[in-house]
């Protein structure tokens, strides 16, 4: 049993990364040991490199390589626009898309009054002086449909109201979705901000 103790001990330590169940991540440090030298020995240097190096971007709270992202620091992003999101998976799956040229900022959360999450404890200040200071022309709130979202989203509107233009991503049906999978909010919503044909 303790010949294989690390091996275990790595499996539980994949368990634990999202998306991996103990099976797959079974499965997923099998396969790395037998590609040690082509994906493992690499793959370890390279986590070990990026634990050493990556940073919140004091800026806008972006994880990068260096005290200001590569976003914050782009000239060509400095557009009048930044787009509110709640975490830094939400920021790569807007820039995934490739369509938003302005720049962002993260707010590290929502605001939730049974876990005491308060405007304090997530960046709602440090978006406050941005708006101030940065000549910022228009705040999209790219924030979830969730009730904490929506009222993060009304709070952040309350603070900036009468400095910028406040907008907010769309809500509805998506693009090739059938009406009889879609939840009842999402019809609602949906239906509300129908528009002109």
């Amino acid at each position: 049993m303790s010949a294989t103790r690390e091996i275990d001990a790595l499996i539980d330590m994949m368990a634990k990364l999202p998306g991996l169940g103990p099976r797959s991540a079974r499965r997923a440090v099998l396969h790395l040991i037998r590609k040690r030298s082509l994906l493992m020995t690499p793959l370890s240097d390279l986590m070990q490199r990026v634990a050493a190096s990556a940073r919140e971007c004091l800026n806008c709270g972006n994880i990068g390589t260096a005290d200001i992202c590569d976003i914050c620091a782009s000239e060509k992003r400095a557009n009048g626009m930044i787009c509110v999101v709640e975490d830094v998976a939400d920021l790569w799956a807007m820039e995934r898309s490739g369509v938003f040229k302005g720049r962002y900022h993260v707010l590290g959360g929502t605001l939730s009054a049974l876990d005491q999450v308060g405007p304090e404890q997530l960046r709602i200040p440090r978006l406050i002086d941005r708006v101030d200071s940065e000549a910022v022309t228009e705040v999209i709130l790219a924030l979830n449909a969730t009730v904490d979202g929506q009222t993060t989203a009304h709070y952040i509107a309350d603070q900036l109201e009468g400095r910028v233009t406040l907008t907010s991503l769309a809500q509805g049906v998506p693009i090739g979705g059938e009406l009889d999978y879609l939840d009842d909010g999402t019809i609602t919503a949906a239906l509300n901000a129908r528009r002109k044909v």
